[in-house]
């Protein structure tokens, strides 16, 4: 096993063992998005997911990119890189010149050049992306798109753990209510 196998594998036990052992999905998903960016040694990485009600994606983690990136407008799940909200991992080697970035200018002034953007599913149902970045032009290999996907798996269960949990909590606190309207009758 090389080195960069190692690293992989290594980043893939850290998120692992952070999707099992914390019900914090903010914790979860920043060190998902750090170790992608590190150990793939790209300029950045985000999570987003879709708010479907205003048919946009909302940042939930990001590592490597600056508030005026971050803070650019909204990104319409139908026209940043729709594909991946069909299901379809899809890389951009030229952000600039490619039509379906939402905001080409200011992917050039923060420096990123090539994206991968990978779909979050939880039981086939697309729920977000993750998005890969780079500083120079970049043709991602398989083991790259590889690993990036496997990441984007855990962070749909980690999603899909902290919304049944928060789902539990609020029945819990439910019963609690209405057993201690009971008891004050």
């Amino acid at each position: 096993m090389d080195s960069r196998e190692r690293s992989y594998l290594e980043s893939f036990r850290k998120v692992l063992k952070a999707v099992t052992s914390t019900l914090s999905l903010d914790e979860v998903l920043d060190m998902l998005v750090r170790n992608v960016a590190e150990v793939m040694n790209v300029k950045a990485c985000t999570i987003r997911l879709l708010d479907p009600e205003k048919g946009t994606l909302e940042l939930m983690a990001s590592y490597g990119l600056s508030n005026n990136y971050i803070q650019k407008g909204h990104i319409e799940a139908q026209r940043s890189i729709a594909e991946s909200m069909e299901g379809k991992t899809v890389t951009v080697l030229n952000m600039a010149e490619d039509p379906r970035a939402q905001y080409p200018k200011a992917a050039v002034e923060e420096g990123i050049v090539s994206l991968c953007s990978i779909p979050l599913s939880i039981k086939g149902r697309v729920i977000g992306v993750l998005r890969v970045y780079t500083g120079a032009p970049h043709n991602f290999t398989e083991d790259e798109i590889n690993f990036a996907e496997a990441l984007a798996e855990m962070g749909a269960i980690a999603i899909r753990n902290a919304r049944v949990h928060e789902g539990l909590q609020g029945d819990f606190q439910r019963v609690v209510d209405m057993w201690s309207a009971e008891l004050n009758r």
